[in-house]
């Protein structure tokens, strides 16, 4: 109970002017003081009130005035590539809870390493915000024809190259002859490495 007179003092309370207060005798705050006894809830409340301070300081909780962490569920559309483009696997109907300032509309887990020196591994959890156009250099989730892959996306005047994070992979170079139909399906705004 060192805390109830630290805060006594720092208050510049003597012990009869907090006996007084509580109605009790000054050899009870001396007692309270040294922990010989313990502080009953009402008088928790009324030494709170008088010094301004919440009981968790009184009674020496570090963790004061927390806010709880609040989530939000968010559509889970199954698995991207950070690698060679694959068939996005739908999981439709599934959702992964995230932190309530993530403004995705929705998510996909990543396979492959591709995408590793931006910190995206494989297993991770990225969080896609829908768009049809990211500026150069953002990373996204593109579908190439019917398959899909997380990349940095540079747009060229005759061309369209979708970097990697990782050496090991070529970068994807796509021109209009290719005939091939890429599309934008939204911009990376997060993602969450997942333990395993």
């Amino acid at each position: 109970m060192n805390n109830l007179k630290a805060i006594r003092i720092e208050h510049g309370w003597s012990q009869k002017q907090l006996a007084d207060a509580l109605n009790v005798s000054q050899s009870s705050i001396s007692e309270m003081e040294s922990g010989r006894t313990q502080i009953d809830n009402d008088k928790l409340r009324k030494i709170s009130g008088l010094f301004n301070v919440s009981i968790d300081e009184i009674l020496g909780n570090k963790i004061l005035n927390i806010l709880p962490i609040t989530t939000k569920s968010i559509p889970m559309l199954g698995e991207i590539a950070a690698g060679e483009p694959i068939y996005m696997v739908k999981e439709y109907n599934a959702m992964f809870p995230a932190e309530n300032g993530i403004k995705a509309d929705f998510c996909l887990r990543v396979k492959g390493n591709s995408m590793i020196n931006a910190g995206i591994r494989d297993g991770a959890i990225v969080f896609i915000k829908e768009q049809p156009m990211v500026e150069n250099g953002e990373i996204a989730c593109v579908s190439i024809d019917d398959e899909a892959t997380l990349k940095r996306v540079y747009f060229h005047p005759d061309h369209i190259i979708l970097q990697a994070e990782n050496p090991k992979y070529a970068p994807i170079i796509i021109f209009p002859k290719d005939n091939r139909q890429i599309r934008i399906l939204g911009k990376a705004i997060s993602y969450q490495d997942i333990v395993r």
